[in-house]
């Protein structure tokens, strides 16, 4: 990557998320945000929940989000790196967009230096202690024969399925309170950050999605953990610019 281009970061996008309309409008406004960054972008890490319900049978991917698959190709036909972590709610996204728009997809939190700055990127679901039922339908989700099984399911009913779970995961968050989730998820990545920082004292940067609340917490005497937030209601996202880190929000 070039010296003077910078590296941005962003998740939740939750494209797909009813209703449809809005969910539209916030398809839009990504692209524009797109438009604006890529003179200048040196990699672009879309770290996970980039639709609200993703699955890819061999001949079939769900409708919609044209507009963006386009821009998304326009970018990596640039020669601009587009990197995607899966995320809970994308856990199913195989090759398709590898192949079709050259985006290099990732499973695990990835470690990378960037600039002589030393990140772990990641989606950020599933890690630190806790949060043992999520970890096991994680498992469940992730197996191979259950995709297998779940592939056999037509996509119009597959897809009914996977939009009914996600908005009654949604209805469960609401009647907690999206806020206090939303703690509770920045403090488990938070001492996660910590536990790892132990073992790898060389990191500068841990950047997460999933719990969409933005913020830059420090991590012990120079490490920074950065929650992207996400592109529901915060519209946020991160830059590096080779120097600092920086946490901004998109407006029209």
């Amino acid at each position: 990557m070039l010296p003077n281009k910078k590296t941005y970061f962003v998740s939740d996008c939750h494209f797909g998320l009813h209703p449809l309309e809005k969910s539209r409008e916030r398809e839009k406004l990504f692209i524009r945000w797109l438009d604006s960054i890529a003179a200048d972008a040196g990699e672009i890490y879309i770290l996970g929940d980039l639709f609200e319900f993703w699955f890819e049978y061999r001949y079939v991917i769900p409708k919609g989000f044209a507009r963006l698959f386009g821009k998304l190709a326009e970018i990596t036909d640039r020669g601009i790196p587009v990197y995607f972590f899966r995320g809970n709610h994308d856990i199913w996204a195989f090759d398709y967009l590898e192949k079709e728009l050259g985006i290099t997809i990732l499973d695990k939190p990835l470690r990378k230096t960037i600039h002589n700055k030393v990140f772990l990127l990641g989606h950020g679901d599933g890690l630190g202690k806790g949060d043992r039922a999520y970890k096991w339908l994680k498992r469940i989700f992730s197996s191979p024969f259950n995709q297998f099984l779940f592939r056999w399911l037509h996509p119009d009913i597959g897809s009914r399925m996977g939009h009914y779970f996600s908005l009654r995961s949604k209805q469960k968050h609401d009647k907690r309170g999206i806020e206090k989730v939303n703690d509770i998820g920045l403090r488990r990545l938070e001492n996660f950050c910590r536990e790892e920082l132990l073992k790898d004292r060389e990191i500068d940067y841990f950047v997460f999605g999933h719990v969409h609340k933005p913020a830059i917490v420090p991590i012990g005497e120079k490490a920074k953990y950065i929650s992207l937030g996400d592109w529901i209601r915060h519209f946020s996202y991160a830059v590096f610019d080779g120097e600092k880190i920086e946490l901004k929000h998109f407006h029209a």
